[in-house]
């Protein structure tokens, strides 16, 4: 598997900023474009695109390469790659008015260039950083909201680094109380090119256990490198995408992969790009993670291929079988975005929306803001860099919906300061949602502690599940906590309050 090493050396360059999102290809493009003073946003009507924070280089960080995530407190939070501590970063905090709070500087041994975050029941977040912790080689760390830092895992634990190396991606909340991920070197496989990856399981308390070794098959035909945090599924299975291996000609080892792990480690392959004939009209290399969408398929994008090489956005049932939905620079210049590398969301409304990494109006390449039907049908909804001096930001990373039902993100680069290209923004775009609740978690037997995220919940009437009475606990105008109720069946969350009554973004299953 020496080509591997060669090749995969050569995909880490062309996709390094997936880790902190610090691009440079985009500049040079970009700047063409920044002779127009656009005062006004790129933006269709009804839609409200702000820049909330620029990031300056100093003790605030600079580069966020992450997305954001929307805490117990209903504070978002999420890191910076660079800055802080030893330079290796910041935890920041930032009211949806936009007011940044710094939390805590990564040192080396916490790690850095670290992935979105993720909160668990008891209000600590989680993470996974590139680089660092004990072996330099990547770690599962904690913060509090408080901003307490500390490492709770350091790969290359294990001889040879067997436990994994590298984890590009944010771990994920399972059903289960565990947290799952997955790394991008290590492992039991391409040892002589410093492994293929892993898929891995770690405890609250930090035991970590791994799940599969990507490149276990012939050819790496089941894919590697996984840069896209994983999704559980609603059949209880983690989903996600290998950018590489499969089958195909992409820098030649293989255009990735589609693939589900059970929790207790049992893989397979759901689909392989390329394979379709006439130079991968399926996509290929999908960088981004999955959705599973309310009609029970999932979507995703890949970073090029397509009809017209940009990338694309697929859809792809629980069997396996793939739709290209999308394929990005339909339009002159890419004016639609291309090479999207991020996940994507399904909205309230229940469209898809996601970001590109490149493309966009005015000639420039600082990427987009879209909004894609199940069916197909694409609208640009921002173009980054369409402010002079690209103030509004460039190369974001993926969008969340908060509570409130605006969208919120970060940028690695732009914004009003001066670092080279840019120091990076934060931003929300609405259009026109309306405000929601989330249950954390999305299932769970009757008499399972749920916490229920929203906005303005305070006087709060009742809690129902699909209609079924629950007792619950105001605890702040952003949470409620509660337990299943007796007699409930699987459907949406209502919670009642003097604003009216808010409807779960999503269903609520109940087990038996």
């Amino acid at each position: 598997m020496n080509e591997n090493g060669s090749d995969q050396d050569r995909f880490s360059g062309r996709q390094s900023h997936t880790a902190h999102r610090v691009h440079t290809s985009w500049l040079a493009r970009a700047c063409a474009a920044l002779i127009f003073s656009v005062a006004a946003a790129f933006a269709l009507p009804a839609q409200t695109f702000k820049t909330l924070y620029s990031f300056t280089g100093g003790a605030d960080g600079y580069y966020p390469g992450a997305a954001l995530v929307q805490g117990n407190n209903g504070m978002l939070y999420a890191t910076t790659t660079e800055g802080g501590g030893e330079e290796g970063g910041t935890v920041f905090e930032i009211t949806p008015g936009g007011h940044l709070t710094v939390l805590n500087g990564f040192l080396t041994a916490d790690g850095f260039e670290s992935s979105a975050l993720v909160q668990a029941g008891n209000g600590t977040l989680y993470g996974a950083a590139v680089y660092g912790g004990a072996y330099k080689a990547g770690t599962v760390f904690t913060v509090t909201p408080a901003g307490s830092l500390a490492p709770l895992y350091s790969f290359c634990s294990q001889s040879g680094c067997a436990d994994g190396s590298t984890p590009q991606s944010a771990v994920l909340a399972g059903l289960d109380g565990n947290f799952y991920g997955t790394t991008t070197a290590g492992g039991a496989n391409c040892v002589s090119q410093g492994g293929c990856g892993t898929a891995f399981k770690i405890t609250p308390g930090g035991a970590l256990s791994t799940l599969y070794n990507f490149c276990s098959q012939t050819n790496c035909a089941d894919g590697f490198l996984t840069w896209s945090a994983l999704v559980q599924g609603t059949d209880g299975a983690f989903y996600g995408t290998a950018a590489w291996g499969g089958v195909g000609g992409c820098f030649g080892s293989g255009c990735g992969t589609i693939f589900k792990i059970t929790p207790a480690g049992q893989y397979s392959v759901m689909y392989r790009f390329c394979a379709q004939l006439g130079g991968c009209l399926d996509g290929g290399n999908p960088v981004g993670g999955l959705v599973e969408g309310l009609d029970g398929n999932f979507y995703g994008t890949t970073w090029e291929g397509g009809a017209n090489g940009g990338g694309t956005v697929f859809k792809m049932t629980p069997a396996g079988t793939l739709t290209t939905l999308y394929s990005f620079c339909s339009q002159t210049n890419c004016a639609d975005g291309s090479s999207p590398e991020t996940a994507l969301i399904q909205g309230t409304d229940g469209n898809i929306y996601g970001t590109t990494s490149q493309g966009g109006g005015m000639g420039g390449n600082a990427g987009t803001l879209f909004k894609v039907t199940t069916s197909g049908a694409l609208s640009t909804l921002y173009s980054f860099c369409s402010q002079q001096d690209c103030e509004d930001g460039a190369g974001p990373s993926a969008l969340i919906q908060d509570t409130n039902g605006t969208f919120y993100g970060t940028t690695g680069f732009g914004g009003s300061t001066d670092c080279p290209s840019g120091c990076g923004t934060v931003f929300s775009l609405a259009v026109g949602l309306h405000p929601f609740v989330a249950e954390q978690p999305t299932a769970g037997k009757v008499g399972t502690p749920v916490r229920i995220l929203g906005t303005n919940l305070t006087g709060a009437t009742s809690v129902t599940f699909n209609g079924a009475a629950a007792t619950f606990r105001v605890i702040s105008s952003s949470l409620i906590t509660t337990t299943v109720p007796a007699g409930a069946t699987s459907g949406r969350v209502e919670v009642t309050t003097p604003g009216g009554t808010l409807s779960s973004n999503k269903p609520f299953r109940v087990k038996q």
